[in-house]
């Protein structure tokens, strides 16, 4: 996992993959200013229809709020997630030359990969809600820290899961992916909580779901995976 992570941090200043990372970071930050135009502009848009109405738009304006703060790490994966491809050809390219060439998925395939990579991760946050909710009637709803722990515990396996089999669905088909990813798992697992502990810093939230993506592809062709054919 170490070794992933070394070799990605090592990666960032290359200009093929920050040229990936930039362009990850600019769709993401675009998609969170549309949403945040489009809320600010319903909210005095309401307003102006009913003055007398402030309080409830305002109410209404901080639960969007929330709800935007909520899927903002979803969307920046998702974004992540369209990218991919790229991510993937810049790391083999710099790191793993001997390769052949991996069979690039048609566009709606890798359309329907990052969304499917954002949907995963809101159906765990939804989960982890739903979780502290339940907890908060016993004592257990009240520890410290249970919300993070329990929150980066579900994100990491959510994010980690997802982007490794799509990582790993560019050179096999999915039932290799998914021994590759069982053989792995732990690794991807670690991965995948760091990058959610990264998703929680904000400006490095909108690097950590590319960074991750591309630690999983050394994990990939990580050499104790040579019994399935993954290794450079």
């Amino acid at each position: 996992m170490w070794r992933a992570i070394g070799r990605t941090v090592g990666q960032i200043g290359e200009p093929v993959f920050l040229a990936v990372l930039i362009r990850s970071i600019g769709w993401s930050v675009l998609a969170f200013l549309a949403l945040v135009a489009a809320l600010v502009w319903s909210t005095v848009a309401r307003v102006g229809e009913n003055p007398q109405g402030l309080g409830a738009a305002l109410l209404v304006f901080a639960a969007s709020a929330y709800l935007i703060w909520l899927l903002f790490v979803p969307l920046v994966v998702t974004i992540a997630g369209l990218f991919t491809e790229r991510i993937a050809r810049a790391v083999e390219a710099a790191w793993y030359p001997s390769l052949p060439p991996a069979s690039a998925a048609p566009l709606p395939a890798q359309l329907w990969d990052g969304a499917a990579l954002g949907m995963r991760l809101v159906a765990a946050q939804l989960l982890v809600l739903a979780v502290l909710w339940a907890l908060r009637l016993t004592f257990w709803g009240w520890l410290p820290g249970l919300t993070t722990l329990l929150w980066l515990a579900v994100s990491g396996w959510a994010f980690g899961r997802g982007a490794f089999v799509s990582v790993a669905m560019r050179r096999m088909a999915r039932a290799e992916a998914l021994a590759a990813y069982h053989a792995c798992r732990g690794d991807v697992f670690g991965v995948g909580v760091l990058a959610s502990l990264a998703a929680l810093v904000p400006v490095l939230n909108l690097a950590a779901p590319v960074l991750g993506i591309a630690a999983m592809v050394h994990l990939l062709h990580d050499p104790r995976l040579d019994r399935i054919g993954t290794n450079a």
